[in-house]
């Protein structure tokens, strides 16, 4: 069985619509499915109507992009309610700071005599605008060969164009999953988060780790697992499937991830739930 738990669609800065990639997921022979995009939640009803019809399971989720010095500390949260009002409020806000985001940096290429529209960067973006939008903007107008030397000359954490995110920690990302009910899991560590940072994570409710990620080599893959069991924390993994030249640049699906880690990260939310209902009671 394949499992793919971090996936991304045209509501953030994928390239296929919801029901698209859970066509393609099946196509790939993926059985469970997280659909979780950058800041919003808006392609999950979508995802998991087609799911249902096309018989893949599809996780409701989010991934929650907050920074700490110069590191990008990303928090996937699995499971949660993502109709709360108060949580979509809260999305909402993130979303908007990415919108000013943008046009900022638009305005500083403007700066070093780069000249692209910030309404062709939000025409580019069918939900959450984000950087990847500004590099296929730069892509189009022949500024760049490929997306990822528009990060590395302009829009990269180092580069000119560079402008800082709306200020978030990863411990607020991790409370507001948490009280949306799901299971906050760290995304990607290899990406330059210090396993010193992991504790205080836990401490403030951390749950798992991604640690089956194609940018992980065998060697990082055993000295998460290790992490992960020291803190006793769950296992997950994903493709990181955003289509194109984006992000991991793999197709969905591809990377393994052990079918228990669905199993485990279930019976996560169910006690949560449970809790949750008996403290209503």
């Amino acid at each position: 069985m394949r499992v793919d738990l971090h996936t991304h669609t045209t509501a953030s800065d994928g390239l296929l619509a919801p029901e698209a990639l859970v066509r393609l997921a099946k196509e790939a022979g993926v059985a469970v499915l997280a659909v979780a995009d950058h800041d919003t939640t808006d392609a999950v009803d979508a995802a998991l109507a087609a799911g249902r019809q096309l018989g893949v399971e599809v996780i409701p989720a989010v991934e929650i992009n907050t920074d700490v010095d110069d590191t990008e500390v990303h928090i996937l949260g699995y499971f949660l309610d993502h109709h709360l009002g108060w949580f979509q409020e809260f999305l909402t806000r993130l979303r908007d700071g990415r919108v000013n985001r943008a046009a900022k940096m638009v305005e500083k290429l403007k700066t070093l005599g780069i000249s692209i529209q910030f309404e062709r960067v939000r025409a580019l973006a069918d939900g959450a605008v984000g950087r990847p939008h500004v590099a296929r903007a730069l892509l189009e107008a022949g500024v760049v060969k490929t997306t990822g030397e528009a990060f590395e000359k302009y829009i990269g954490r180092n580069g000119p164009a560079y402008v800082e995110r709306m200020k978030l920690t990863p411990q607020e990302a991790v409370a507001v999953i948490l009280r949306a009910g799901g299971v906050p899991v760290l995304a990607h560590p290899g990406w330059g988060v210090p396993d010193g940072m992991i504790p205080a994570l836990v401490t403030a409710g951390l749950e798992g780790l991604e640690v089956y990620y194609p940018d992980h080599t065998p060697a990082m893959l055993e000295h998460y697992l290790e992490v992960a069991a020291r803190h006793r924390l769950l296992v997950t993994g994903g493709t990181d499937f955003h289509g194109g030249d984006l992000a991991t640049k793999v197709t969905v699906g591809s990377q393994y991830v052990p079918p228990d880690a669905v199993d485990r990260l279930k019976a996560r939310a169910n006690e949560k739930r449970g809790a949750q209902r008996q403290a209503q009671a």
